[in-house]
């Protein structure tokens, strides 16, 4: 499959989209002097590319009440059981990103909770699935930087 070549005009619609999914196409094309048709056909090509794939939605998880953020790092007994934990993982709705990693953990986790006691009963539970050794968690202080459009800007002028 050849590489897919993006141009100013594709680099632009794709940093207003990051900036809000739900951006009119009509909007998009009138900042950029384009037909709303010209938006959606590029916009089509680059989903069928693989570059876009679906959108999303972004929560205000603090005025839901889910202020508390902790990063589990999990130590396996053994790494032929990743598979498994990471399926009981995916039971727990409060762990909402895991990685399998190399280096010290075998598996690292942002866990999502109400408050301390709420991110205790999580921890306790991802101690309690069948192959873990250990865990070693870390609390947020603070989410300093969340910012998708930098790193497509360098990779923008990357290509």
């Amino acid at each position: 499959m050849a590489k897919f070549k993006l141009d100013e005009v594709d680099h632009q619609i794709l940093d207003m989209l990051i900036e809000n999914t739900r951006t009119p196409f009509t909007d998009i094309a009138k900042k950029l002097l384009i037909s709303a048709g010209t938006v959606h056909v590029r916009v089509k090509k680059m989903e069928e590319a693989g570059i876009i794939e679906g959108s999303s939605l972004t929560l205000d998880y603090k005025k839901l009440g889910y202020s508390f953020i902790a990063y589990v790092g999990i130590y396996l007994q053994n790494t032929s059981q990743t598979k498994f934990v990471l399926q009981r993982i995916n039971e727990i709705p409060f762990v909402t990103v895991a990685h399998i990693t190399t280096g010290k953990f075998n598996i690292f986790c942002k866990v999502r909770a109400k408050d301390t006691n709420h991110a205790k009963d999580i921890i306790f539970q991802l101690d309690d699935i069948d192959g873990v050794y250990r865990t070693e968690t870390m609390i947020s202080l603070e989410e300093s930087i969340n910012d998708k459009k930098r790193l497509m800007h360098s990779i923008f002028q990357e290509l």
